[in-house]
């Protein structure tokens, strides 16, 4: 969440979903070779807690956008088969240090995956 908003709270219950935050800045997505490398990395970094369904990192307009532009800019979400594997790999990713930050990740809702809803 950006500063001074609150974050929206996370599902009570596990999901096969999951929000990881702090691993990415805005301009890092910026540039397509990099944006490439970070989903490439993100798909087989969570490939070893489970089958990955799907990776979106949400870009902003053009590919570019200052924090708290767009919604879900900077942060990434995972899909896997199952809740229990988005357990592992939160356990596992949650508070861990990528690119000299902090990693936050949680559950995030599953319906609001399918329907390319990120915040």
């Amino acid at each position: 969440a950006a500063a001074g908003q609150p974050a929206p709270a996370p599902p009570a219950a596990p999901t096969p979903c999951l929000r990881l935050d702090n691993m990415v800045t805005p301009a890092e997505l910026a540039n397509d070779e990099e944006y490439d490398d970070i989903l490439e990395d993100v798909r087989d970094e969570c490939g070893a807690y489970g089958a990955v369904r799907g990776v979106q990192i949400p870009r902003g307009v053009g590919g570019a956008a200052a924090p708290g532009q767009q919604p879900g800019v900077g942060q990434i979400f995972v899909r896997f088969a199952t809740p229990e594997e988005a357990g592992r790999a939160l356990a596992a990713l949650a508070d861990r240090q990528f690119g000299g930050r902090t990693v936050a990740a949680q559950f995030y809702d599953e319906d609001k995956f399918v329907a390319s809803i990120f915040e």
